[in-house]
């Protein structure tokens, strides 16, 4: 073997950067810093150092397709109102008070991207609500009333649609493909500021949040903010990702905690609004824990991966099947089960009436078993467990025939745990929800449609002891 003397060896790493420099066009990813490296006296095996990239061309080409979206509300506020010369610190005030209820409109914004040129746009369901009309601003200014044409409440996708033709449209990737660490880009309109553009990377996949179990959120830092919701999350080549929907914040504002919905389930969404108006997901009809390291050695597992069932519903799928409280689903048709939100995710993909193959570990030994999957009901997520409803952070579960004696209530629901935006308002543990915005609710599926009906904010009565009180929550704070 021959070996180049050290001036050679120089000349050839030169002439290979500036090779590589070349091949790429004057934007390579390579720093100047390994070029001197590479014609000092010593040959130095640094690391290449990557330049931040240049969104400005993304936005040129896919900005004219993201749209302002603003939906006016008519908004219920209720209040305490003392009678004339009666001050706050009056020991007789709280019996004299009385409840003052009041409607007035709002208009909150959004974001939303036109999918196709004859004026299809997808968004959030919680920035269009249940309005049957909405204004979309395109950034040439131009305006148009926009119908909603379907909107589903357990992924809070919608599909908007505007009376137009030869749109600008986006182009939507695999978000699969994506990978922790790549760069993202945001377009929307927080705060009301049209077209705002922000940065960021991916944080992490497949993330799920409180109350909604069955959407693999791509975490990112990109700055999101109130108004953003329902804007695109681009890749680098420009193709959207995913759906700005939500961020995790105890103040209201972006903490550098941004969740996206994966494109391809809005676009499921889209196409089962579009066929048949209505979206349809799989059930199992099952209760799910996560699996510790020690119950995977309990068990007899390898690694603590997969979703242990705790209960199983009556007459249900799984049951029909013979699933069993114990056992552990390992795989859906070949595919592994990572944690429990992984098979929810899964199932709600198969569509009703259509067999899985679960790979199910029991007494030690992993067994196939086909199962029937049923239909999941919107408001549902689980049986036999406590729910964290949508949009609120806080985990309950119907109070018992007891409880309701102790207390003093006929209805209510028990707060078992708290986060995000149930802690901001001040929400605690062993407080019992009883109303949203003067509706009584008795079980959590009312709480989540009480929530998903309210208009921006809601007043929660709860009884914390033998006191109650109204909450304000604003319903819009911690969401993009």
């Amino acid at each position: 073997m021959k070996y180049c003397d050290r001036t050679g060896l120089r000349t050839m790493v030169l002439a290979g950067v500036l090779a590589c420099l070349q091949i790429q066009g004057g934007h390579a990813g390579w720093s100047a810093g390994f070029v001197a490296s590479a014609i000092g006296q010593e040959v130095v095996a640094t690391a290449p150092q990557m330049t931040v990239p240049n969104f400005a061309a993304l936005v040129r080409r896919y900005g004219p397709a993201v749209v302002n979206i603003s939906v006016t509300h008519e908004v219920t506020q209720m209040g305490i109102q003392l009678p004339p010369g009666v001050a706050p610190g009056n020991p007789l005030a709280p019996f004299l008070a009385r409840r003052v209820i009041g409607n007035r409109e709002e208009v909150s914004l959004g974001s939303g991207f036109i999918v196709s040129s004859d004026g299809y746009i997808l968004t959030n369901r919680h920035v269009v609500g249940d309005a049957a009309s909405v204004d979309v601003k395109l950034t040439d200014k131009r305006e148009f009333k926009g119908k909603v044409i379907g909107s589903d409440a357990l992924s809070d996708v919608a599909l908007v649609k505007i009376d137009a033709s030869d749109l600008p449209v986006v182009v939507t990737g695999n978000p699969d493909r994506t990978e922790v660490g790549d760069w993202v880009m945001a377009i929307g309109s927080p705060y009301g500021f049209a077209n705002t553009v922000t940065s960021g990377i991916v944080s992490a996949k497949s993330r799920s949040l409180p109350g909604e179990a069955y959407i693999p959120f791509i975490q990112t830092d990109v700055p999101i903010n109130p108004g953003n919701s329902g804007g695109p999350l681009f890749d680098l080549a420009g193709r959207v990702i995913g759906i700005n929907s939500t961020i995790y914040s105890r103040t209201g504002g972006y903490q550098g905690l941004s969740f996206a919905i994966p494109i391809d389930i809005a676009l499921d969404v889209k196409n089962q609004l579009l066929k048949s108006g209505q979206v349809t997901r799989g059930k199992l009809g099952v209760s799910l824990q996560e699996v510790s390291q020690s119950l995977a050695h309990s068990f007899g597992l390898s690694r603590p991966d997969g979703a242990l069932i705790v209960s199983v519903e009556a007459d249900g799928p799984a049951a029909q099947a013979g699933l069993q409280p114990g056992d552990v689903v390992l795989a859906v048709n070949g595919r592994e089960v990572g944690d429990s939100a992984d098979l929810l995710t899964m199932v709600a993909k198969i569509r009703p009436g259509q067999t899985a193959d679960l790979t199910v570990w029991r007494s030690g030994t992993a067994t196939h078993m086909d199962v029937t999957v049923g239909q999941l009901e919107s408001s549902s997520a689980s049986t036999g467990m406590a729910q964290t409803p949508p949009r609120l952070g806080v985990t309950v579960r119907p109070l018992t025939p007891q409880e309701q004696q102790k207390l003093g209530v006929d209805h209510g629901l028990l707060v078992q745990q708290v986060t995000g935006r149930a802690a901001t308002i001040g929400l605690k543990v062993g407080d019992v929800v009883l109303s949203v915005n003067g509706t009584p609710v008795t079980t959590i599926d009312e709480l989540a449609e009480q929530l998903r009906q309210a208009a921006g904010n809601a007043a929660l009565l709860i009884q914390r002891g033998t006191t109650r009180q109204y909450l304000p929550i604003d319903l819009s704070s911690s969401n993009g």
